[in-house]
């Protein structure tokens, strides 16, 4: 069934749900009729199974039959933090990332990094929301990730120091294997994932991440792109907490 979640003033009053909006518009492209079933997502993993009673050209209202906790929401929480690479490839990870399950999506400014925000900052950020939103309506997901940009790795290591297992993934010098770091944890409930831009980490930064608590993790012997690390490591998370079942 088509997805959708309460925003731009869509809501749920009683049994009725209310769509306005662009998402109106898109359930008009769809070309859904009265009696058409559809899902609407409260963005705190609750689904409404709704069917379609009337459609106008700028609100269609659906009768809710069921109400379910959303089936597409993992066991972890996971945090997703990547240098901020160049292009399009923040897009590949926002998209890939709430695919695979992450909650949180935060790019940083790092040494290496050759992308910059500046003051087009707020209005990528926008954009990045958007494609996670739509990531998120396809792959059947009970939230919108929220995304952000941190302009300093001091933030992001802060950030994935709040979780109950920090992951910095690097790819030289002494390192703990991934799999038994997140294997050997008890009661996961939260995680971060760091990853570095094209170029990866300077060592002083692996060396910071290290002081601050912060397990330096391997992937292996092969060397990932850095729109790559991240849906890796991210999937590998998922699966060894059982969220790939």
């Amino acid at each position: 069934m088509p997805r959708f979640f309460l925003n731009g003033g869509s809501t749920i009053q009683g049994g009725t749900a209310f769509i306005l909006g662009e998402d109106a518009e898109h359930v008009r492209v769809l070309r859904l009729r009265v009696g058409d079933r559809l899902v609407i997502c409260d963005g705190k993993g609750k689904d409404f199974h709704c069917s379609i009673k009337n459609l106008a050209p700028k609100e269609v209202e659906a009768e809710v039959f069921e109400v379910v906790p959303c089936k597409g929401e993992p066991s972890v929480k996971a945090l997703i933090l990547c240098g901020l690479p160049k292009g399009d490839k923040a897009e590949y990870i926002i998209q890939k990332c709430t695919e695979a399950g992450a909650s949180e999506i935060w790019f940083f400014q790092s040494h290496r990094c050759v992308a910059k925000l500046h003051g087009d900052a707020d209005k990528k950020v926008s954009r990045w929301q958007r494609i996670a939103e739509e990531a998120a309506k396809q792959s059947g997901r009970g939230i919108i990730p929220t995304i952000g940009y941190l302009p300093d790795i001091a933030e992001a290591f802060n950030k994935a120091k709040e979780t109950d297992l920090p992951l910095f993934l690097y790819e030289t010098g002494e390192r703990k294997s991934l799999k038994e770091t997140i294997e050997s944890a008890q009661e996961l409930r939260s995680a971060a994932i760091l990853t570095g831009p094209e170029g990866g980490f300077e060592p002083f930064e692996a060396e910071l991440a290290a002081m601050m608590g912060l397990p330096l993790c391997s992937m292996g012997p092969r060397i990932f792109r850095c729109e790559t690390a991240p849906v890796a490591a991210l999937s590998a998370l998922m699966y060894a907490t059982g969220n790939m079942d």
